[in-house]
């Protein structure tokens, strides 16, 4: 096996152990505090820190990630969230609600910062060990992609079962014994310096990207917005109270994750590609987008304008077969902006493009986060999926603007790739 294959699979195994743990905490919180009466907005002030912290964590991990490598920011990662767990895993029924939950956003904003270190250092090994062409980049990409979602989805159903089995504490507990296997094999397997690199010298430099990570980064936050806003806290919430038990609500939401992360991972086989990586990428972009903001206006419609002719057992079907038809739009689309912001990137600075990506995405969960606990308390399930599709129209004028060619001053570290992808 090729070094920089080898490399690759080895972070991309790191980040499954990860992202296991990430999507196992947000089950963990979600359903142990609304069982303990917390509303819907109340719930969602919890993640806030935790998605608010992935903006500096994604543009400061950039930096630091090219100027010390990647190997020391995954190793940071590990082990900052490991440090999150226990600290939450401290949390005591004695204390009151206002110092709970002012732990809890403590506890989450540190795990906040930690994935979003891991996640820029690890999707910036991809562009490290790629071989250059665009073929095998979004093949890469879209597997790393796809494979971490279908992670987070077993997650999720984990953190119901552990909740459901063990409790809080334990559970937590069991998490960050796995994440220390986890930073184990990260230092003994990966090199210590790899991915070190060229890193800007002024916040000027860092900020100063090309048109097509620019555009691509607003429409990111609305992408994620879009997604969020309606599944971090009203999906659940909306299920629970359906009858639902959380093994049940983690464990749809994990087959949903997992379908979704799958998708992901075939959008090589799903979008037509071009010879040059943008001309018929950035279109798929555009078009998906454009059928993504469809899915959830037409679900609120259906709750909204027929609720005598739709049953309360079988709207929770509605809900349910509309989330499959969103998850495999949003997934393509989602698999074509990871793939399109290596795509525009430089090599020299590649994880500096990335942190700053995925600044935006943390932006766009914030944003959908909040969102969702202010919208589903105040027009419930319906009001969330408007959101979301209001923000999805967002998504796709943007998308309008991308660049379909690179840059010349750019074609030096984006050569025309080698062979067809």
């Amino acid at each position: 096996m090729q070094q920089g294959s080898r490399h690759y699979l080895l972070v991309t195994a790191a980040y499954w152990g990860f992202t296991l743990s990430d999507g196992a905490l947000r089950m963990l919180v979600l359903l142990h505090f609304y069982k303990l009466g917390y509303s819907p907005f109340t719930l969602a002030f919890l993640f806030l820190l935790y998605e608010a912290m992935g903006v500096p964590a994604n543009l400061i991990g950039g930096w630091l990630a090219a100027r010390y490598g990647i190997t020391r920011m995954l190793t940071v990662g590990l082990v900052t969230q490991i440090t999150g767990f226990l600290l939450l895993s401290a949390l005591s029924t004695d204390w009151s609600v206002v110092m709970s939950v002012a732990w809890v956003v403590i506890a989450q904003g540190i795990c906040g910062v930690a994935k979003d270190l891991t996640k820029t250092a690890s999707k910036s090994a991809i562009k490290l060990t790629s071989s250059g062409a665009s073929g095998q980049l979004f093949r890469w990409v879209a597997f790393f992609t796809g494979s971490k979602n279908a992670m987070k989805g077993i997650g999720f159903f984990i953190g119901g079962v552990l909740l459901q089995r063990f409790g809080f504490q334990q559970a937590l507990w069991a998490m960050a014994a796995l994440l220390g296997l986890v930073l184990l094999g990260v230092l003994v397997y990966l090199p210590t310096l790899m991915g070190k690199g060229k890193a800007s010298k002024s916040a000027r430099e860092l900020f100063a990207k090309q048109s097509g990570i620019n555009l691509l980064a607003a429409a990111r936050v609305m992408l994620f917005g879009a997604r969020d806003v309606w599944f971090v806290v009203g999906l659940p919430v909306f299920l629970y109270a359906n009858g639902w038990t959380f093994a049940m609500v983690g464990g749809f939401l994990a087959l949903w994750t997992i379908a979704y992360g799958l998708v992901q991972a075939l959008a090589p086989s799903i979008v037509q590609r071009s010879e040059d990586g943008l001309s018929k990428e950035v279109p798929a972009a555009r078009v998906w987008s454009a059928l993504l903001a469809v899915i959830p206006f037409a679900i609120a419609l259906i709750i909204e304008l027929e609720p005598d002719q739709v049953k309360p057992d079988d709207l929770q079907w509605v809900v349910v077969g509309g989330l499959a038809l969103f998850g495999f739009a949003f997934a393509v689309n989602s698999s074509v902006h990871s793939y399109l912001v290596l795509a525009y990137a430089g090599s020299e600075k590649a994880a500096e493009d990335v942190g700053f990506y995925y600044a935006a995405n943390a932006i766009g969960r914030f944003a959908g986060t909040f969102l969702s606990g202010l919208l589903y308390q105040w027009g419930g399930l319906a009001w969330s999926l408007i959101g979301s599709a209001s923000m999805l129209i967002a998504c796709w004028l943007i998308s309008l603007a991308l660049p379909i060619k690179h840059a010349e001053h750019d074609l030096r570290l984006n050569p025309a790739p080698k062979e067809p992808i």
